[in-house]
């Protein structure tokens, strides 16, 4: 159990020797020991003691508060030792025109080729799904590599991303209600669960890049905003596919949910991996029993194994992430020449 999700309303988390303990109503729901578990997600309205806090700041393990639609309210780390030589290229770099471009086309590229491969595992479940847009995501990934300057690449991606969302709607029956992409607020299931699966996603990578010393705020191909994890969403964009969009198609074709494990409620107005801009309007969100399900789901996704490369080790998604955000910190720092992006086989 790598990640500990908490997501019972009115659930504690406790300490007692060297296990956490989640507690409601004086009963022990789990038990988990601290050397099994690198960091704990608290879901909504549940609390945590001192003695717990100090046992995972003492054991460098990251405790993050997440609201119900999986939105960052704060994390708690220990003090680190921050990279600041590679923080300092990072910054450098960031001001080179054709160093941007370059990261950003791998990027962008990576993502497009993910999405390509999910698209058409979709239209091979569905023989009878429209292929019309299928042209549209190949041509987006062939002219990414290219892409003279990152206004033209945004435009790229953009296309691509309508094409792909085209081909991607129709993994999901009529009575689902999925139109196209819709974040602020979702407007229906599947855009819920794609927001919620972005944001914890962004929540993993922004993990990953503080451990290797970058500054997850200052992007490459994202344009920086104030309080928006600009390097996060660059790397969130590569694994949203493969991690994501695939687990949500699972839980819904396989009735793990159903519409009874939805319900109107408030949303944030916000990007998805950015922190809450402070407004609410209402959209679709997880009642607490789908809220259980997708995120035992999410965690188990996180730590599956995919093989990457034939002959190669099969790896966990989250160790995938990290080994990304390594690349990106070899690159900014001259000792890689060109960053390749996660690509699904």
């Amino acid at each position: 159990m790598p990640t500990l999700y908490v997501v019972e309303p009115g659930a504690r988390i406790e300490k007692e020797y060297h296990r956490l303990l989640v507690t409601k109503q004086d009963e022990v729901l789990l038990r988990v020991p601290l050397v099994h578990v690198t960091q704990v997600v608290l879901v909504g309205n549940v609390g945590v003691t001192t003695p717990a806090l100090h046992a995972l700041l003492q054991a460098n393990i990251p405790l993050l508060l997440v609201r119900r639609t999986g939105s960052l309210v704060g994390r708690l780390l220990p003090p680190t030792l921050k990279n600041l030589p590679l923080r300092q290229a990072q910054f450098r770099r960031n001001d080179e025109a054709a160093f941007a471009l370059s990261l950003a086309r791998a990027i962008v590229q990576g993502k497009l080729r993910n999405q390509r491969v999910l698209a058409l595992r979709v239209l091979r479940r569905r023989p009878e799904a429209d292929r019309s847009a299928l042209e549209a995501l190949y041509s987006a990934e062939s002219r990414a590599p290219n892409a003279p300057d990152l206004q033209t690449l945004l435009g790229i991606e953009g296309a691509g991303a309508k094409a792909y969302f085209e081909l991607y709607r129709q993994a999901f029956a009529p009575e689902w209600g999925f139109q196209k992409r819709t974040r602020r607020p979702p407007k229906d299931p599947v855009n819920a669960l794609l927001s919620l699966g972005y944001t914890l996603l962004g929540n993993v990578v922004m993990t990953a890049l503080e451990a290797v010393g970058l500054d997850p705020y200052l992007g490459f191909f994202h344009a920086e905003k104030y309080g928006r994890p600009a390097l996060a969403l660059d790397l969130v964009e590569e694994f949203r596919a493969p991690l994501v969009d695939s687990l949500v198609m699972r839980l819904i074709n396989w009735r793990m949910l159903s519409p009874q494990h939805f319900e109107q409620g408030p949303t944030e107005g916000e990007d998805d991996e950015g922190p809450s801009a402070g407004r609410t309007m209402p959209g679709v969100v997880l009642n607490d029993r789908g809220s259980r399900i997708f995120f035992r789901e999410f965690g188990d996704r996180l730590e599956s194994e995919v093989l990457v490369e034939p002959g190669g080790r099969a790896l966990s998604y989250r160790k995938h992430v990290e080994i990304q955000a390594r690349k990106l910190a070899h690159v900014i720092n001259g000792d890689e020449a060109q960053y390749v992006a996660f690509t699904a086989r």
